[in-house]
Parts: C-alpha cells; structure tokens; sequence
C-alpha cells in the first residue's frame, strides 16, 4: 500500500494553498487561490511552472519556495490527521499489507507530517521529494517507494487525493484509489483514472473488503 500524505492522510491542502497565495502575491504575482489548489499536489517546481508564466524571472524561484515554507511552517504544530487515517494505515497492516508513504514534500516537512499522523508503528518505509529526481505527477516518488519496499506495481494499490496522485500512479503502472477530502471532486479523479473514489480514509477504511485494497490480500 503507498499512500500520499497531504490531504489524504494529514489536512494541509488549504493550507498549502493560502501559504502559496500570500507567498506568490508577496513576490507580486496575483493568482486565484481557486487555481493554487488544484495545482496542490505537484512539487514546487511544477507548481510554479503551472501557475505562472513561462517567461518569468526563474531567479525568483526559490524566494517564492522559501516564502512559502515560511508561511507553511507556522501551521505545523496545529496539524492534524484526516478522519480515519491512522486507523487505515493499522487496520492495512494488520492484514499483512506494507504500508508505504510516497509524498511530494521534503524530508523535513514529511517528519512533521508523520508526528501529526502519529501512526509510526505502521509505516514501513517512507519517500520524499529528497529520495527523487523528479515530482508528481511524475512517478520517480511512487518507483522509489516500490523500489525501496520490495514492491511490484502488480501488487500495490496508491491512495492518493489529487489528480497529480493519480496521474503519477498511472505512470507508475499502479491502481490508484481517490479520496476526496483534498479537495478535489470524485468525478475529476476518476477522469484522472482513480479505479475507485471515497470521502476520506474513514469512509475507505470503513469498505475496505469491497475495495481494490480487498484484491491483495484475497
């Protein structure tokens, strides 16, 4: 099982997106908070690629990033786990499944992310943007994570929350399951190619036998 962490497993997507907002209008670009969040999801280089204009100064890249992060940090210890989700991450292991973290955010942050979700016990093995060349929706996170946990896409399952999670899963050869409490509605992760869609992890944890989870390990 590899799962993304932000806004499937930790409530940060709105965060992340008003961070972005007032990150981006510092550095005098004014973009629809709307437009952010659906580009929450990719890495920061791809986001900023998707927001803004190809022709701008790139030097300002990384002020953009660092004001960010700095926006971001100061939510850090109000953090809090989706409905169900450490419950998900237990109740998958418990049935012999390895559950895996495959996230877009740094090493850093994902610590931060992991104390939140307060579900270590579980968790054999976790990626980051570190552990990667490239972001989502690129696969190289989800191929590390495999690649590192001795899994083959024939047997795993992504839960992911956004249609860069999706799109990243395909890419990877993986079924992906959609939950919605990132933001983003079930009929555009399934456009994406989600094989299924629930509000949270809650709400999967409380169908698993009738879901593509089910299939590895019956």
């Amino acid at each position: 099982m590899l799962f993304d962490v932000d806004g499937t497993l930790v409530d940060t997507n709105y965060l992340h997106a008003v961070s972005w907002w007032e990150a981006l209008r510092q550095g005098g670009h004014t973009v629809p908070t709307a437009r952010i969040h659906r580009a929450i999801g990719m890495g920061s280089d791809k986001l900023l690629d998707h927001l803004l204009d190809a022709d701008r100064d790139r030097e300002a890249d990384d002020e953009l990033r660092a004001a960010h992060l700095t926006l971001y940090t100061t939510y850090w210890e109000r953090l809090r786990p989706l409905p169900g989700a450490a419950e998900l991450l237990r109740t998958c292991a418990g049935r012999g499944l390895r559950v895996v973290l495959a996230s877009s955010a740094s090493k850093k942050e994902l610590g931060v992310l992991r104390r939140a979700l307060d579900a270590d016990d579980v968790i054999s093995a976790a990626t980051s943007k570190s552990d990667a060349g490239a972001s989502k929706p690129d696969p190289d996170i989800l191929a590390v994570a495999m690649a590192e946990s001795g899994l083959s896409a024939d047997r795993a399952v992504m839960v992911g929350d956004s249609v860069w999670d999706v799109l990243a899963a395909e890419r990877a050869g993986l079924r992906c399951i959609g939950l919605t409490c990132g933001g983003t509605n079930a009929a555009e992760l399934r456009e994406a190619g989600a094989v299924e869609t629930y509000d949270d992890p809650a709400e999967l944890c409380e169908k698993l036998d009738r879901s593509a989870i089910a299939k590895l390990t019956g």
